[in-house]
């Protein structure tokens, strides 16, 4: 059973909170921002194919498919907090003024996700180069980055991170003291930033598996999804850790599992 620890007065408590009506709205949004980002993602993978490296993209257009491939997968496990932060917004800011605010929360979470895309761009240049001058490391490769996806699942960073995500309501506290300049923005790039650590062990395994392979994407939403929402997320983070170790183990075996570092061993 899915569970939402994230908790708040009701309406009738006080005057600041959002009204149902504005709630659903955002929910909403979200949802339909979401399934925008799959509809462009998924359209946009079906031309590309899952090659290894950048797949030829220049950075921008990298970062461009970086940011929607993010609000595709983050944006339904994320909407807990960004309801929960409207609501601390309530009726302090009305209309027009409220929805900007939102929107500078989710462009910082944005910002966050968009700095681990340059490291990623940067390890994928790399790993491409490598692969199509030495083909057989591919698989070593694959196996390293299996590897230090579960020792990261099942690392402290990864559990320090998950609870902040799990239980943001203490920081959502802390956020509203915070200096108004920019807060929003600041919110969201902070929140964004320990999402980052919650989920990059994740993506590490996109490396191995492609960057445009829609299944792995699907796949490592819902985890993300489950990890943070479910009541057994924390268990369910060691058992995909425990997961990607075994997957470690069989990688330089069996091409298979290497899909995303195949088309250069075969060239």
């Amino acid at each position: 059973m899915l569970h939402v620890r994230i908790t708040a007065p009701e309406p009738a408590q006080s005057g600041n909170l959002l009204p149902r009506r504005d709630l659903a709205a955002a929910w909403i949004l979200m949802v339909l921002l979401a399934g925008l980002a799959w509809v462009l993602t998924v359209a946009q993978s079906q031309d590309m194919g899952m090659e290894p490296g950048t797949m030829g993209l220049a950075l921008p257009l990298f970062l461009l498919l970086w940011v929607t491939m993010m609000v595709a997968m983050m944006f339904p496990s994320v909407a807990p907090v960004a309801i929960a932060w409207a609501r601390a917004i309530g009726r302090q800011s009305a209309g027009v003024a409220r929805a900007a605010r939102i929107a500078q929360f989710a462009g910082g979470y944005l910002l966050s996700w968009t700095a681990f895309g340059l490291f990623a761009y940067g390890a994928l240049a790399a790993t491409g180069r490598l692969v199509d001058d030495h083909p057989g490391v591919g698989r070593w490769l694959g196996a390293a980055a299996f590897l230090l996806a579960g020792l990261y699942q099942c690392g402290p960073l990864k559990r320090m991170c998950l609870l902040h995500c799990r239980n943001p309501l203490a920081h959502l506290i802390q956020y509203a003291r915070w200096r108004p300049w920019a807060r929003d923005l600041r919110v969201g790039t902070h929140h964004g930033l320990y999402c980052v650590g919650c989920c990059s062990g994740l993506m590490i395994v996109l490396l191995p598996l492609g960057v445009m392979n829609v299944a792995a994407m699907a796949g490592l939403a819902a985890l993300i999804f489950l990890e943070k929402l479910w009541r057994w997320g924390p268990w369910l983070t060691w058992v995909v850790g425990i997961a990607f170790l075994v997957l470690a183990a069989l990688a330089p075996f069996h091409d298979g599992l290497l899909p995303g570092l195949q088309m250069s061993e075969s060239m």
